[in-house]
């Protein structure tokens, strides 16, 4: 069987006429009836209905017409994919991200790895502010951020999750082990959170708000490292988003619960809107929403949320 005969089947099926189907794949007719019924004889059935004209598909032809469709359009991907691995094999890219999605960008970071093996990165922590103005001048090519009030007219925006915000404690900190906790039970305990220069912050000060209670913060940072460390200890909790949290976070005696209601926040992934963008941006920024991020992040939190006792 070659690739050809199933294009042959395509061809007669969009054509409706032997002729026409043959021109239309620079075959001659002769060549084009006789690689289809080479086809037949290999799979033991009849395909076409003959008469002097083409009079249609055999029911199994229309099953395989359905099958010769499938495969030349998988031919088709891998081709694209082969040309993009010729055309675009390495390139560099700077990207900003929030530290509440360093964890998304890790992800993000390694498919892009995949699909161009010689790709070369650059990661910033940045706040939402510095990420929109650096990539304005083209400091950065890509940024996670919070896009909201983002400029349209500037920057092209691709929505890739929802935040979801966790309770952080050390396994010997004696907490209930809980499905869940509320943010009035979050706010008894002593917090060290994210400073007030991150948006991070603002969403968790709303969500505050909205129960009605004032949290207990003792410790204040912009460095995941040290929010890290002072939950470990286990003298403090903390709160932040599934998206922030490196896999050393869930590997050392960290527990992570939800806590409900959830504050969903929009993560989006930013570039400088412009008529000829570089083509490694264009790669990374293609295969994107194929990654589903959203899904990723969700799983770890079911995989790491304890089950009530």
């Amino acid at each position: 069987m070659f690739v050809r005969q199933l294009h042959y089947l395509v061809a007669l099926a969009e054509h409706k006429h032997f002729a026409h189907a043959a021109e239309s794949c620079w075959v001659s007719q002769p060549a084009l009836s006789a690689g289809i019924r080479q086809l037949e004889r290999e799979l033991g059935i009849t395909i076409i209905l003959r008469d002097r004209r083409f009079q249609g598909f055999t029911p199994e032809g229309e099953r395989v017409l359905v099958w010769a469709k499938q495969t030349i359009a998988s031919l088709e991907g891998l081709r694209q994919e082969a040309a993009l691995a010729q055309s675009i094999a390495g390139g560099h890219l700077a990207i900003g991200t929030v530290p509440s999605a360093l964890r998304a960008v890790s992800m993000l970071a390694g498919e892009y790895r995949r699909a161009i093996p010689k790709l070369t990165l650059e990661v910033f922590s940045l706040s939402t502010r510095d990420i929109l103005h650096r990539v304005k001048s083209k400091e950065l090519h890509l940024g996670l951020a919070y896009a909201d009030g983002c400029d349209e007219s500037t920057f092209e925006n691709m929505v890739l999750y929802s935040e979801r915000f966790v309770l952080l404690s050390s396994d010997h900190a004696g907490l209930p082990t809980k499905s869940s906790y509320s943010w009035a039970e979050a706010a008894r305990m002593p917090l060290c959170l994210f400073n007030h220069e991150m948006q991070n912050r603002k969403i968790v000060d709303s969500a505050f708000q909205l129960a009605g209670v004032t949290p207990n913060v003792v410790v204040e940072t912009n460095t995941l490292s040290v929010l890290y460390e002072e939950v470990r200890n286990g003298e403090v909790c903390s709160i932040a988003p599934v998206s922030a949290l490196p896999e050393y976070f869930l590997a050392s005696g960290i527990s992570i619960r939800p806590i409900e209601p959830q504050q969903f926040s929009e993560m989006s992934l930013l570039r400088l809107r412009q008529e000829t963008p570089p083509a490694v941006v264009c790669a990374a920024w293609d295969l994107t929403p194929k990654l589903d991020l959203q899904r990723k992040l969700d799983s770890v939190l079911a995989a790491a949320t304890p089950r009530p006792d």
